[in-house]
């Protein structure tokens, strides 16, 4: 007994050690890493690197510049996953990057034209002179490319980029192998020679190595390209900007005070609810907390607004796993279980709860992190380490610690609380009513799309980000702060428009007294024109000079919107089968993936009616919802599991399973909605104009994911179980 009671003792200040290690290395760093101010931040939050490029060729078509978008956004892609690539005027592209460390190692990578080529000796003569030649093989024939490191002979290691060609790439190189045995096959990148390795003999099997490469840096950032093809379209840099953040100055210091006190205000909720053990899950919730911002710091994370959201919802998800545990703990205490017993039955009884709600969860987002790019990207990595760290967290370092503070003699049944008899509502018959409202409120929004279609010009209020729209860049006769930009001239440019103020964003312009607006479309034709009218208002009122004025495309091109979906639906699939086996009935999958598609229906329905700004929020909007809905379904699926094991649906039927299951795991939907709500909730009160309207669609996807976790997901899966199975539906 002393030997548990030391071990018990160790661990408590071991974990406090390490708390406060993590504490002070977040706040005063170690070395040059893990403080907190380390994480990079996105444009959105800070700013960065605006480099435009204007396009050399003369005839080009709307595909080259959309595939030179994508090809340059991939480029960035391998520096950082937050960036918007937008054409914008006639013949120019604009990349806008976060953070400025490494611009001039990005700059670089953007400017390569990354055409590859094979010639023989022949052709090579001819490229070596400045005449026109025919390679044997282009970049297009390439499959993929991988850096490496190999060893000759004589034991010297060599940096190398292996590749692999295509089907008819294949056949192209053993052809030109075959032909050039004992010479010399020269290999073309970007107008210099990169390698010349002479052909012993007829090389097959598609594949081919370039080498001796200086550093294995520039390998992989070879291989990089490679892989990503050359740009289809010629281009030339013509001005580069370092710009301020997007969402304002004051978009980090509200967001960290509303975390704060958000997190501050769960840990109350939990302590008053849970006593003891929501001590234990606030002292572990803090840990969680730094260890995020140190991982994230770690692995260069960027965060942006839609990151932050993968750590609301993964916070969310961390409480929520915790509450599962205590709710199985007081359950244990009012069946008569001793403490001791009943948290040891109670982590039992929560954890295929908590691992299959993560891991459905996880499952989206690896999804979204290897096939999404830009903001969907961003969110899907904060959320990887939030749910990675959550379930650590709560399954390891809660346990230890409340598991230590019982065997020290913490054995009052009144430190945990008593679980109450649930009550015992008709969720299944409730459920007809509310499926019958929630199609009526989907189609009176959808309804809602003809009507602005006509009235307002467009069914849903793009975003820029989507739709495009007016960029200018006007010239000041003093510098202003960006705050002042958005007090003092936004207001101006709104009013002489005649748009609204939450259409504009600004961006300052690093040593100068430039100020870059996005707008809507405005017109531009004319003395009345919307255009001409910004003119003349930022003259008059500031003695503003506009020094340029284009239209520019939607930051999200075709290409990231189709992968979005793609993403989207591919994650949808492999939940549901995820749910689907582990839980031994397809109809548990089919029915979660339906109660999901509800919820995003539903908030969708809110930005329609209330014509809310649709653009990269909206996606992490839409994104925070799908892990949210699925969570709180697969908690209510594992007690109906559970449940099936102990109640004969022959005689009882399968309305006292799902009514009994959903009245038992009630509370939880409550309380877990309640702390995920109130953190929302604080960022609403305290956050700048733009984070407001984000706040309050995740408050609206909260109340929606409790309100079918609870009367839609059961009930669909009841009707599934009875309707749609002719062996069971006598067991209704």
């Amino acid at each position: 007994m002393k030997k548990v009671k030391r071990r018990s003792v160790i661990i408590i200040i071991a974990f406090f050690l390490i708390l406060g290690l993590s504490v002070y290395t977040a706040i005063f760093g170690i070395g040059d890493r893990g403080k907190a101010e380390y994480i990079k931040l996105g444009l959105d939050l800070e700013g960065g690197l605006s480099v435009t490029y204007e396009i050399q060729d003369e005839d080009y078509t709307k595909a080259d510049v959309d595939d030179t978008r994508y090809k340059l956004g991939k480029r960035i892609d391998s520096h950082t996953t937050e960036y918007t690539v937008y054409e914008e005027g006639n013949g120019k592209l604009t990349c806008e990057i976060p953070g400025v460390d490494n611009a001039e190692e990005i700059l670089e990578d953007l400017s390569v034209e990354g055409k590859l080529e094979f010639l023989d000796p022949a052709n090579y003569q001819l490229w070596a002179t400045g005449q026109e030649y025919v390679p044997a093989l282009t970049g297009d024939d390439i499959k993929g490319a991988e850096a490496g490191i190999r060893e000759d002979d004589n034991g010297i290691s060599d940096n190398v980029v292996a590749l692999t060609f295509t089907d008819e790439g294949a056949e192209k190189f053993e052809a030109v192998t075959a032909a050039n045995v004992g010479d010399i096959v020269y290999i073309i990148y970007d107008n210099e020679m990169v390698s010349a390795p002479r052909v012993k003999t007829a090389i097959s099997g598609g594949n081919a190595e370039i080498n001796k490469i200086g550093s294995y840096e520039e390998a992989d950032q070879l291989a990089t390209t490679i892989r990503i093809g050359a740009l289809p379209l010629t281009l030339k840099q013509v001005r580069s900007n370092i710009v301020g953040a997007t969402l304002g100055t004051d978009a980090i210091s509200t967001s960290i005070k509303a975390g704060i006190i958000g997190i501050i205000l769960v840990f109350i909720i939990m302590i008053v609810i849970y006593r003891v053990p929501g001590v234990v899950a606030s002292l572990s919730l803090t840990f969680y907390t730094f260890l995020v911002l140190l991982v994230m710091n770690l692995f260069n994370v960027t965060l942006t607004l839609p990151g932050l959201a993968g750590i609301i919802l993964s916070i969310g998800m961390a409480v929520d796993a915790n509450v599962i545990i205590f709710t199985r703990i007081k359950e244990e205490l009012a069946a008569g279980t001793a403490v001791k017993q009943a948290v040891s039955n109670g982590f039992h009884n929560a954890l295929s709860a908590i691992l299959d709600g993560n891991i459905t969860t996880l499952i989206a987002a690896l999804v979204l992190g290897i096939f999404g790019t830009g903001t969907i990207k961003g969110f899907a990595i904060t959320l990887g380490i939030g749910i990675v760290l959550s379930v650590f967290t709560a399954l390891i370092v809660t346990q230890l610690l409340l598991n230590s503070l019982v065997n020290l003699g913490l054995k009052n049944v009144k430190c945990f609380g008593v679980a109450k008899e649930p009550k015992k509502t008709n969720f299944v018959k409730a459920g007809k009513f509310c499926a019958i409202a929630s199609v009526l409120v989907m189609i009176v929004g959808f309804v809602f799309l003809p009507i602005y279609k006509s009235s307002k010009g467009s069914a849903l209020n793009l975003s820029i980000d989507f739709a495009g729209g007016t960029s200018i860049t006007a010239e000041f006769d003093r510098s202003y702060t960006l705050s002042e930009a958005e007090t003092l001239i936004v207001p101006v440019i709104a009013d002489a428009a005649g748009i609204s103020e939450a259409d504009i964003s600004v961006q300052t312009v690093a040593g100068t007294n430039e100020i870059v607006f996005k707008t809507t479309e405005l017109t531009d034709n004319g003395d009345d024109s919307q255009m001409t009218m910004v003119k003349n208002a930022l003259a008059e009122n500031f003695q503003a000079t506009v020094s340029s004025a284009d239209s520019i495309s939607g930051a999200v091109s075709g290409e990231m919107s189709r992968n979005a979906i793609f993403s989207v639906i591919l994650a949808a699939i492999l939940m549901l089968l995820y749910i689907a086996v582990r839980f031994k009935d397809f109809k548990f999958g089919a029915s979660a993936v339906l109660a999901l598609l509800h919820d995003v229906l539903i908030v969708f329905v809110v930005y329609i009616i209330f014509r809310l700004s649709v653009g990269n929020t909206c996606i992490a909007c839409m994104l925070t919802i799908v892990g949210y809905s699925i969570n709180a379904t697969i908690i209510i699926f594992d007690r109906i599991r559970e449940n099936m094991a102990k109640i004969d649906t022959k005689k009882q039927g399968y309305t006292d399973l799902v009514n009994q299951s959903i009245n038992q795991t009630f509370t939880r939907t409550i309380y877990t909605s309640l702390t995920t709500f109130v953190m929302v909730l604080v960022l609403f009160i305290l956050g700048v104009a733009s984070i407001k309207e984000f706040a309050v669609t995740l408050m609206a996807g909260i109340l929606v994911g409790a309100y079918s976790s609870v009367c839609i997901t059961g009930p669909m899966w009841y009707f599934m179980k009875t309707k749609l199975s002719k062996k069971e539906k006598t067991a209704k």
